[in-house]
């Protein structure tokens, strides 16, 4: 069998028994392709199975370095990899070709996404202004969603909460006027933190609760339409409304007020550690990523002030 037929072989099994997306086939199609055609050039001619069954890491190592050679970002390497293991795996369990020792290699880490915050001036009107879409009459309880939703984006900008930190509070938990400075958090890995707790913030939560009314402490703090703890599918609809109707950009999402609690924070003066324990990050790289944000912001108010720029 050639190298050819195999790589037909697999994606006819991908199409027949694995049912892949055409959009799948024809990624994983190429990345076989262009993997074949380099092996023709690094090893002298076209290869079969004996040839694919000889491989070492050392070979897909080159590959991947022809790759980047190429332009191939992270991301793009770490893809073509794992069509490529799928394919000689293939060959293993399905043609008797020997097993490749190929478990301690591993792909490029793609870099995280650089986070997209919002303006300062787009953050507060999602913070206080979000709840206008419930006066468009089409809600069950609409005074109470509206200020739950302004309570909710709030809390999440001004101290920088996930949304499942946000939504699993109780009422136990409500940041109120007179009530300690700090709100204790249970974030990833079940860790809790402390953040301090803003007057604007305890002012929104206070104005929601006038709506919910009373209830025990360890009942649901943001509740839905029907009494239940909200669901966040429920909070992000809410926000892409309001974002629309706004003329905000696409990303004004419940994430994107955590990013700009951080980003903000970066830009007037508050140092990584202190952002990175407020945000409850394991590791500071991860906070990091938020002065690459806070550089093209500078960069782009540079460009827009100086009059050299142009």
């Amino acid at each position: 069998m050639t190298a050819d037929q195999a790589r037909a072989a697999w994606l006819a099994w991908l199409a027949g028994e694995r049912r892949s997306s055409p959009h799948t086939l024809e990624a994983y199609g190429a990345d076989a392709a262009e993997f074949l055609g380099f092996l023709t050039h690094h090893m002298g001619g076209e290869p079969d199975l004996a040839t694919l069954g000889a491989l070492t890491p050392a070979d897909l190592r080159a590959f991947l370095a022809h790759r980047a050679a190429q332009g191939d970002s992270p991301a793009t390497r770490a893809r073509r990899l794992a069509a490529i293991r799928g394919f000689l795996r293939y060959l293993t369990r399905h043609h008797g070709m020997a097993a490749l020792p190929l478990g301690a290699l591993r792909g490029p880490r793609p870099k995280p996404p650089i986070p997209r915050a919002l303006t300062p001036e787009a953050a507060r009107a999602v913070a206080t202004e979000a709840g206008e879409v419930y006066a468009l009459g089409r809600h069950e309880r609409p005074e109470l969603q509206a200020a739950r939703d302004v309570a909710l984006f709030t809390l999440l900008y001004g101290a920088g909460l996930r949304i499942a930190e946000a939504l699993s509070l109780d009422l136990g938990d409500a940041p109120l006027p007179g009530r300690d400075d700090a709100l204790r958090v249970r974030g990833k890995g079940n860790k809790e933190r402390v953040v301090p707790v803003l007057p604007a913030v305890r002012t929104a939560i206070a104005g929601y609760l006038k709506h919910r009314g009373p209830g025990a402490a360890d009942e649901p703090l943001f509740i839905g339409a029907r009494g239940k703890r909200l669901d966040p599918a429920v909070a992000q609809k809410s926000l892409r409304e309001f974002r629309r109707l706004a003329g905000l950009p696409e990303h004004a999402t419940p994430h994107a007020l955590r990013h700009s609690f951080a980003t903000h924070l970066l830009g007037a003066g508050a140092d990584l550690r202190s952002i990175q324990d407020l945000l409850g990050h394991a590791s500071l790289s991860t906070t990091q990523r938020y002065t690459a944000v806070d550089a093209a912001g500078l960069l782009a108010t540079w460009k827009k002030a100086h009059p050299r720029a142009g």
